[in-house]
């Protein structure tokens, strides 16, 4: 079973590093490092959300949930 380049490319925004010059202060955030705090704020404190993930009932509740932490 092959991977297609599709699947290669979403995985590389999973867990890739971001590229560029870093900036002064803190070193840049990966999508990754964003959903684990986000994760975090609403509850949830697993440490495999790609699991969570798996689960889109869970997955959408937890999203809508720190959808609206970020709404005024």
């Amino acid at each position: 079973m092959g991977l297609s380049s599709e699947s290669i490319n979403a995985y590389s925004v999973l867990v890739g590093r971001p590229e560029g010059k870093r900036p002064l202060g803190r070193p840049r955030r990966r999508w990754e490092d964003n959903m684990k705090i986000d994760l975090r704020e609403v509850g949830y404190h697993g440490r495999d959300w790609i699991n969570l993930a798996q689960d889109r009932d869970r997955w959408r509740a937890y999203v809508r949930a720190a959808m609206n932490l970020r709404i005024p």
